[in-house]
């Protein structure tokens, strides 16, 4: 199975980057930037399995960073972590199809284990698609790539 790839993004640069070192030493490695432009961007360039996303971020928000990457790229498992969230967010970024939505202070092992089940998600569509795909039914494959949950 090919390595996970994480991206962060967070507008607090010490706490994402204190994130990056707390998961590069579980050996997740994963790449952080600090504002929602700078997100879109790097999704366009590099498209990652898993993407944890602040919300409140000046510029483009998280929830508008969600709503696009959702659109474009819909295989995207994105895990919100804000510590400024409302319950309004909450069932906003679940309608928009995020994956999971966590509040700061988040226990490490908490955020992992999410982080795995998003990318085992990621990877169980893509093997369904691939089946379907294999016996002829690329219809069918197309569907489940396209899906938005």
């Amino acid at each position: 199975m090919k390595e996970m790839k994480v991206l962060l993004v967070d507008d607090e640069e010490e706490f994402v980057q204190a994130l990056a070192e707390r998961l590069k030493m579980r050996d997740l490695r994963s790449d952080t930037v600090l504002d929602g432009e700078e997100a879109l961007s790097y999704v366009e360039d590099q498209e990652p399995d898993v993407m944890v996303l602040d919300l409140k971020m000046p510029g483009i928000n998280g929830m508008e960073v969600l709503r696009q990457v959702r659109k474009v790229y819909p295989k995207i498992q994105v895990i919100i972590l804000t510590g400024h969230g409302t319950e309004k967010d909450e069932e906003e970024a679940k309608r928009l199809g995020a994956f999971d939505y966590l509040e700061k202070p988040v226990n490490l092992d908490v955020l992992v284990k999410k982080m795995k089940s998003a990318y085992r998600r990621k990877m169980e569509d893509a093997m369904v698609a691939a089946t379907f795909a294999e016996a002829g039914d690329f219809e069918s494959a197309k569907k489940i790539m396209e899906e938005d949950d």
